[in-house]
């Protein structure tokens, strides 16, 4: 292990108790809201321990880890459950039944998933965040600044949904490790952790864009060597073998990638449109919050739903319809501007980072990075840094989310959903930092050689410092630019825990 990956992990489980610390004070010492939030009634009888795991961890069950729990417990009961992907609640179970089953004489099953929310999503952090530097250190050739974008990881806005029940730990761990791995030329490993990641969050299927164009590179490139290295007909047959494998694991990796999302579309229609349950087989107060709430539940002895009838039934699809009343510029009120002010620190780093890599290289984005350029030979030895000709296809993926989550999404989640799905945020804010802040001694363009230490005082060089840690005693006199970037990480980290685990709105 790396000095940089040691420093990564001290400073990502040092968050990660923090965060848990925190919630635990701030649920304990803010009253609740009420907010008209999923919130299934108790049909289990509470054990010894289930009132202190409820006070400690109970700020992690709020809004949405609500429907995640109970997904985990009770299985796929309301028609509403299915807009949440079941890996999450299979590793909580699993952690709950294995891990945590000695326990089970003192903790109820509910009381035994709080715990493993807080182990599992600690573990799954501290994976994505070795992974997002593995892949950071691939992809921009600078030491530096995959360090620093790591370190940032460490604060991110999106930390309360990182540390909740939500599957967003998870599905970053699996996504930036898929990432890493295709990176890596681990075609077949990458497909299947990206597929696994889809079947934690439906934005898993986005990553096929990935696997359509890296592949396509390594392409080109051999396309390359082989017309300079050789002659007549071999070189045709080449040629054809690469367009053809090229090919073949497009159509196979697209088809591992989304064949989870497929298998639950279908799961969700077996399940309402040819149910095999009657209601008296479901718990009466289950049922009873069904009816009061205007829940679906599955009934073999009553008609199927309206999207059963569709061409492409697509459960999915109904229920951010009828639900969430999720669609093309749905959000777009006057009573919605508070969510998008949320929302606009993180579309102004997705804008910022697209804009950034357009003006420093124009001609590849033009040609879409897959063949050289006048200012570029080739990306074999790509230039270090943001602007590294391999940065290219994760800034198109960054835009492609920004631009559906605000126009598409309820805008507020736009913070969680690209701080989990994408590197760029932080690749873009580290490059901010390290360019405009005089403390990191920052150098015009990328130089891995370039590191912050400290000295002891026999003069031996110690381990990197960490910058951000370096950076907050003298926040006051930081740039500008670290004052906006550092602040907004850290209130974002802070107000979350605050709001997010009283049931206030928040991303």
């Amino acid at each position: 292990m790396t000095m940089d990956v040691r420093a990564v992990l001290e400073f990502a489980t040092v968050t990660r108790c923090l965060s848990l610390f925190l919630q635990a004070v701030l649920n304990a010492a803010i009253p609740d809201h009420d907010a008209d939030a999923f919130r299934p009634p108790r049909t289990e009888e509470p054990l010894y321990l289930d009132s202190t795991v409820e006070w400690l961890l109970g700020g992690l069950s709020h809004w949405d880890a609500e429907h995640f729990l109970f997904i985990a417990e009770r299985g796929y009961l309301y028609e509403h459950n299915f807009a949440f992907f079941p890996l999450f609640p299979v590793v909580l179970r699993g952690l709950a039944d294995t891990l945590l089953w000695p326990v089970s004489g003192w903790l109820s099953v509910r009381g035994r998933l709080l715990v493993a929310v807080a182990l599992g999503n600690s573990a799954l952090f501290l994976l994505s965040v070795v992974a997002l530097h593995a892949l950071s250190r691939i992809v921009l050739q600078d030491k530096r600044l995959a360090l620093l974008s790591s370190l940032l990881y460490c604060i991110t806005p999106a930390n309360v949904f990182m540390t909740a029940g939500y599957s967003e730990s998870l599905f970053a761990a699996l996504t930036f490790g898929g990432l890493f791995l295709l990176e890596k030329g681990f075609t077949l490993r990458a497909c299947l952790a990206l597929s696994i990641a889809t079947a934690a969050r439906s934005n898993g299927l986005v990553n096929i864009g990935f696997l359509l164009y890296v592949p396509s590179l390594h392409a080109i490139s051999q396309i390359r060597v082989y017309r300079t290295t050789t002659k007549g007909h071999s070189k045709v047959f080449r040629y054809i073998w690469v367009i053809i494998r090229l090919l073949l694991t497009s159509l196979l990796g697209t088809a591992i990638i989304a064949i989870p999302f497929c298998a639950f579309q279908y799961y969700g229609y077996r399940t309402f449109c040819t149910p095999s349950v009657s209601l008296e087989r479901i718990p009466p107060p289950l049922l009873s919050l069904a009816e009061r709430k205007g829940y679906r539940v599955p009934d073999e002895n009553g008609p199927p739903p309206l999207w059963c009838m569709r061409p492409l039934p697509l459960l999915y699809s109904h229920i951010q319809d009828v639900y969430w009343d999720v669609g093309f510029l749905r959000y777009f009120e006057l009573r919605q501007i508070p969510n998008f002010i949320l929302a606009l620190p993180m579309a102004n780093l997705g804008i910022m980072a697209a804009y950034a890599y357009f003006q420093a290289n124009p001609e590849l984005c033009l040609r879409l990075g897959l063949w050289e350029t006048s200012a570029n030979k080739g990306l074999d030895k790509p230039t270090p840094g943001m602007f590294n000709p391999r940065v290219f296809v994760y800034v198109v993926h960054s835009t492609v989310l920004l631009v559906f989550g605000t126009l598409c999404m309820h805008v507020q989640v736009l913070t969680r959903f690209m701080a989990s799905s994408s590197p760029v945020p932080f690749w873009i804010s580290a490059h901010l930092l390290l360019l405009n802040e005089p403390l990191l001694h920052r150098r015009k363009t990328s130089n891995p050689n370039v590191q912050l230490q400290t000295q002891s005082r026999n003069g031996c060089d110690h381990k990197p410092q960490n910058p951000i840690i370096a950076l907050l005693p003298h926040f006051t006199t930081c740039s500008p630019t670290t004052q906006s970037i550092l602040g907004y990480f850290l209130s974002y980290w802070l107000l979350g825990l605050a709001l997010h685990c009283n049931f206030l709105p928040w991303t």
